[in-house]
């Protein structure tokens, strides 16, 4: 007989761990599965964000920026640092110990909630008396039953047709978190999230990089005068970013990899790389799931089809995070997981779209909520506009970097904020305030009214709220 469980979650990534240890704090005994393993074999929960995501990015990020601040920054501050080098077999130990770190936590964390976990591939049986037959596929074969399924499987690096990963030469974001070495020329396909960032941590360690971009525009899901202003930074630094482009043969060989493609004067262009990442976005991962064995409906994308609340088309199944509609966002799957949990429960979990932040952790980072600028005009919203550069920040200018500044866009009739966008220094942190203040429908005054620390980053918050209304005390 098979092992029952009020709620059974498949996937332990940010949405299904998180599911998880919700439901059982709500009193319900839950199973957690999950395939992920460490170079032992052993579980590595966590999902794509902890073991070939957000987590080891961020690590790497972190190390190369110390790195190009010894080599560019220390100077002007007064410290010497000659022969400075990168010991890359280190940085990505450091890496594997930051992933394996939060893996473990993960663990702990469902072990303290009494989240009994299987190491392994959960797959639908079938229909049972009470709920759901779930496959184990791991060390051990075994079947459990569920009343509630939580689906949180994730998503998949996409593929560029007729290019195959090999992780070797031509890499998704899991093979270019575990380079070896740098590389003298890296080309990338895709100026996303993941091309970004992965150029940057290269570039910052000696990689010449090129960035290809299908798009006419750069960041089109950004603010246009936020991604503007982030492309002045990236060609200074010396990111080459070519967009408009059309990628055509791509030769994998021996020594590197080729890329023939046409650039935006539709001119042909031969670029050789010693690797290729590829990162032209993110497909929802079904595979193994075994949906036909119950009727679980997918849509024309691979994801599975849920209402506002994450039902999917069968009573009792649920699926949140990148594997359904929505931004594929860590916190968005997180948010969506305790929702569903607590709904279960009889609850009224809540996700507000509209309030979910946006953060590329470049340098300067590039943080925003709400809508943009283009999207009120194309929707015909009577808005006002403020802005404060980084530049008349006292605190910008101690750390040394005045990058960028602070948009802020609000109704102009109620002055309700509708929108934040940041590039510069730690705009991942400065977001939170303008999530916080469009959660409780804050206006820009209510912002400009709220005292900041002196000297501090988040001045520039309130200074872009009194630009809204023509008030700042700095222009």
């Amino acid at each position: 007989m098979s092992k029952q469980f009020d709620v059974v979650v498949i996937g332990g990534g940010p949405g299904g761990y998180i599911a998880a240890i919700r439901a059982a704090q709500l009193g319900f005994q839950v199973a957690c599965i999950d395939e992920w393993k460490n170079a032992a074999g052993g579980p590595a929960p966590g999902g794509t964000c902890t073991n070939v995501g957000c987590i080891p990015s961020k690590a790497l990020l972190q190390s190369s920026e110390h790195f190009d601040h010894a080599n560019h920054h220390f100077a002007e501050h007064g410290i010497s640092a000659t022969g400075v080098k990168m010991d890359v077999a280190k940085m990505i130990a450091r890496k594997d110990t930051v992933v394996k770190q939060n893996n473990d936590g993960i663990l702990y964390l469902l072990k303290k909630n009494k989240v009994t976990f299987f190491h392994g591939r959960g797959s639908f049986v079938g229909k049972a008396e009470g709920g759901y037959t779930i496959h184990v596929a791991g060390k051990t074969e075994e079947s459990i039953t569920g009343k509630n399924i939580i689906i949180a499987t994730g998503s998949n690096a996409r593929a560029l047709p007729g290019t195959p990963f090999d992780e070797v030469n031509v890499l998704s974001n899991d093979g270019a978190l575990r380079l070896g070495a740098v590389p003298k020329k890296l080309a990338l396909i895709g100026s996303g999230v993941i091309g970004l960032e992965m150029g940057s941590v290269w570039r910052r360690l000696g990689a010449e990089v090129t960035i290809l971009e299908g798009l006419p525009t750069f960041l089109g899901a950004v603010d246009e005068q936020i991604a503007k202003e982030a492309k002045k930074a990236f060609d200074k630094q010396g990111l080459k970013i070519e967009l408009g482009v059309k990628v055509g043969e791509i030769v994998n060989g021996k020594k590197g990899v080729t890329v023939n493609y046409t650039n935006a004067k539709g001119e042909a262009v031969v670029l050789d790389a010693d690797k290729l990442i590829i990162s032209i976005g993110r497909v929802p991962n079904t595979i193994g799931l075994n949906t036909e064995a119950v009727g679980l409906q997918l849509d024309e994308r691979g994801a599975i089809v849920v209402d506002a609340d994450c039902k999917t088309n069968l009573p009792g199944v649920w699926a949140v995070g990148d594997v359904v509609r929505g931004p594929m966002l860590a916190h968005k799957a997180e948010e969506e997981g305790v929702a569903v949990a607590e709904r279960i429960a009889g609850q009224h979990g809540h996700v507000n779209f509209n309030t979910i932040p946006w953060v590329i952790y470049t340098s300067p980072e590039i943080a925003w909520v709400g809508r943009t600028e283009q999207q009120l005009k194309a929707d015909g919203v009577a808005y006002k506009a403020g802005s404060f550069p980084f530049l008349a920040n006292g605190r910008a200018r101690a750390l040394g970097d005045t990058t960028g500044m602070v948009k802020m866009l609000a109704d102009a009739t109620t002055d309700e904020i509708l929108g934040v966008h940041i590039v510069g220094p730690q705009a991942s942190e400065l977001i939170a305030e303008a999530v916080v203040a469009m959660e409780f429908r804050a206006s820009a005054e209510d912002i400009a009214r709220i005292c900041h620390a002196h000297p501090s980053l988040s001045e520039s918050t309130k200074e872009a709220a009194l630009a809204v209304d023509k008030r700042s005390l700095n222009f």
